[in-house]
């Protein structure tokens, strides 16, 4: 009787660490990945004209685009710099194409 009471026993204390795991795929992993899928796609689809923000917070224009390159116009005097595609944060003229289409 007492070696059935020990395997129960093991069993019981695997259940809260799988639970805490179980919880946090759902509340960090999960979420984090579908951000990240969002992201590559946004990169992927980027397009000559759209007004970007790269990492560092540089407001931009997109110039031309190449493999991993994008060359954008920054400022009023159209300073154009080369960024990898990875550095880019945000397109935020989609946003507003986006908003334009519901009405």
């Amino acid at each position: 009787m007492a070696a059935a009471n020990a395997g129960g026993g093991n069993l019981g204390g695997l259940i809260v660490p799988i639970a805490f795991l179980v919880v946090f795929y759902l509340f960090a992993i999960r979420p984090q990945r579908k951000r990240e899928k969002q992201i590559r796609e946004m990169r992927e689809n980027l397009k000559v004209g759209d007004e970007i923000v790269t990492i560092g917070g540089i407001y931009g224009k997109v110039i031309k685009l190449k493999d991993d390159v994008v060359t954008i116009e920054v400022g009023a005097s159209k300073t154009r710099m080369d960024v990898t595609r990875w550095a880019i944060g945000t397109v935020t003229n989609k946003q507003e194409t986006e908003d334009k289409k519901e009405d």
